[in-house]
């Protein structure tokens, strides 16, 4: 006990700057994330957590270096300059990570795409949530996230869409030759509508479309748009439901595919 009294009291100065200057870091990297997130929010750049994050690491960096020789007796000059040699060996080790970083502020700083982008990359389309250091988070309809590495993005074929045509939900149909192409259309619509009321958007109303000719008469589409969080299969599912006995619908169409 008496040991430690000592100790204490032989470097209460170093303790009492360490103890400090870690408030005074914590302080200042609580405040200025809170004025950077309100500054994102306001301007044009993209507000993504990659830029709070290297905000708060360059905050305790300062502070690091400030305490090292008088706290700890390190001289930071010396410290910088190892940390130069073993550069080259941390970065081959850690390549993959820096490619990350550096595809995160690519695709921030060229505002390729920002939180609230709905896109499609490798085959799977949701909204794009947070992009990190690290990863850029992307939910999915379903409610799943899919987390993907800021270098994948920027060597991947990326496609950004608009809200209305990530919903759209297409069903082809054949409509029978001969047809009354408009009474058709107002009975598919009338039809689907119905049974995908409280799964599509109201604000976009179901449509048709016909696109060509088969022997087995007039090829079509429907197209409805889902609202946000219904899975797309949902309302696909209940239009085809509708639509599978219609008389004016081509059966042997499908069946001849």
């Amino acid at each position: 006990m008496h040991t430690i009294l000592e100790w204490l009291q032989t470097n209460a100065d170093r303790i009492i700057l360490l103890a400090s200057v870690a408030l005074a870091a914590a302080v200042l990297s609580n405040i200025i994330s809170r004025l950077l997130r309100k500054l994102l929010e306001r301007s044009q750049v993209p507000n993504a957590s990659i830029f709070i994050n290297l905000t708060r690491l360059t905050i305790w960096l300062f502070a690091a270096t400030i305490v090292l020789r008088p706290v700890f007796g390190v001289n930071p000059t010396t410290l910088i300059t190892a940390l130069g040699v073993g550069g080259l060996a941390i970065s081959l080790g850690l390549k993959d990570t820096i490619a990350n970083v550096i595809g995160g502020f690519g695709l921030m700083l060229g505002k390729v795409i920002t939180p609230g982008d709905v896109i499609t990359v490798s085959g799977v389309t949701g909204t794009v949530k947070d992009i990190t250091w690290r990863q850029t988070v992307v939910g999915e309809r379903g409610g799943n996230d899919l987390v993907i590495p800021n270098s994948v993005l920027n060597t991947s074929l990326l496609e950004r869409l608009t809200p209305a045509a990530e919903s759209c939900v297409i069903i082809p149909f054949t409509a029978k030759a001969g047809s009354d192409l408009t009474d058709i259309s107002r009975r598919i619509i009338a039809a689907v509508e119905r049974v995908t009321a409280d799964d599509t958007n109201p604000d976009i109303p179901a449509g048709v479309n016909f696109t060509g000719f088969t022997p087995y008469g007039i090829e079509g589409q429907v197209l409805l748009f889902a609202k946000p969080g219904v899975m797309l299969g949902t309302v696909r599912d209940e239009a085809v439901r509708a639509l599978a006995d219609a008389e004016f619908i081509e059966q042997r169409a499908a069946i001849g595919q």
